[in-house]
């Protein structure tokens, strides 16, 4: 049963950890990839750490400009807006039409719970992932995309037969790959093209 904390004396203080207490929701939120080992699948907070961890691992091959300082505390809130508007698959096509507004309203309520400054700043960062414009945003983003990509090769493709997921449709996903780490690409296609040969990716 949930029961409230003694509150502190510093009125920012109790934003903030009210704040922490409501992401805790995002252990909640399951997406469509399972973990590597395939026992279940992941949430949003998993995926989260996921990313933020791979874009300091992989930040050699970050392309020119991008601030991985920055790119990784764009992995780390890029779902919080989930929250509330739930997650979105990538390949549902349906879904996707109202993404962008669910995903707005839900950013205007959860960051609202924060002290006006670092609202802004966490909503800067979400709506800068989200545009994919900047040299840091594409770096996280390709973060974003491959990582379920690794997964669903590791896990023969679990998600992807799930939702008879084509490789066009994984192909125009992770274009931004292309372009930001070519040496990513070259093992995306190479795997890419061994799924759709053991069949779990539809040609």
């Amino acid at each position: 049963m949930n029961r409230d904390f003694v509150p502190s004396t510093d009125n920012e203080i109790n934003s903030l950890l009210n704040f922490t207490a409501e992401i805790d929701k995002m252990t909640h939120i399951e997406r469509r990839t399972l973990l590597v080992d395939g026992s279940r699948r992941e949430n949003d907070a998993e995926h989260s750490w996921h990313i933020a961890t791979m874009a300091l691992l992989f930040r050699e091959f970050a392309p020119e400009g991008a601030d991985i300082e920055r790119a990784v505390k764009m992995c780390v809130v890029h779902d919080l807006v989930e929250i509330y508007a739930g997650d979105t698959f990538a390949y549902d096509q349906s879904g996707n039409k109202t993404k962008e507004e669910r995903e707005k309203e839900s950013a205007k309520k959860l960051f609202s719970k924060l002290p006006e400054k670092i609202g802004e700043e966490i909503n800067a960062l979400w709506v800068e992932f989200d545009k994919m414009q900047t040299p840091t945003a594409k770096y996280a983003a390709c973060m974003d995309r491959v990582q379920p990509i690794l997964h669903n090769i590791l896990t023969s493709g679990h998600s992807w037969k799930e939702h008879g997921v084509k490789k066009e449709q994984v192909l125009s996903r992770v274009e931004v790959v292309k372009e930001t780490i070519p040496k990513l690409w070259d093992w995306i296609s190479k795997n890419l093209d061994e799924a759709v040969e053991e069949g779990f990716l539809k040609p």
